[in-house]
């Protein structure tokens, strides 16, 4: 039987920029870039599963907006569906607790890393919104 994920991905925007995260070197999806999250637990809607996460993984507060898209991705380990959303920092600055690196991008920057397959359409998505709407894309 496949083992299915449930995931949600957090397109944290600061400054016209996106943060990245690294996976680690051990692991599935070495050294791949992603959007920072991780699996919805029972009785979690996705929005209060990734805010959960991403205090989790990196430290901080966010504020979780707009859905972006949803995608499923067949890996070697199982099949991923994940969920993206824009958030924003609340507070505190961004830690690698278990990523390896993080990185702010720019737009044009977001190619110039190897993003883990069901991120990259997201990225793609992301892209194009930020270049031609740059605000408004967080509820308020």
């Amino acid at each position: 039987m496949t083992r299915r994920f449930n995931v949600v991905g957090a397109v944290i925007v600061s400054d016209e920029r996106v943060l990245a995260a690294m996976r680690g070197p051990s692991g599935s999806l070495p050294n791949m870039w992603e959007f920072p999250g991780g699996k919805i637990e029972e009785g979690e809607s996705p929005q209060e599963a990734l805010a959960r996460e991403i205090g989790e993984e990196l430290l901080v507060d966010i504020r979780v907006g707009d859905e972006i898209l949803t995608t499923t991705h067949n890996y070697e380990f199982g099949v991923v569906t994940l969920t993206t959303y824009y958030c924003e920092l609340r507070c505190g600055t961004p830690q690698p607790t278990e990523h390896a690196a993080l990185r702010w991008l720019t737009p044009d920057e977001l190619a110039s890393v190897e993003w883990a397959p069901a991120d990259v359409p997201a990225v793609e998505r992301v892209r194009s919104d930020l270049r031609t709407n740059r605000s408004g894309f967080l509820r308020q």
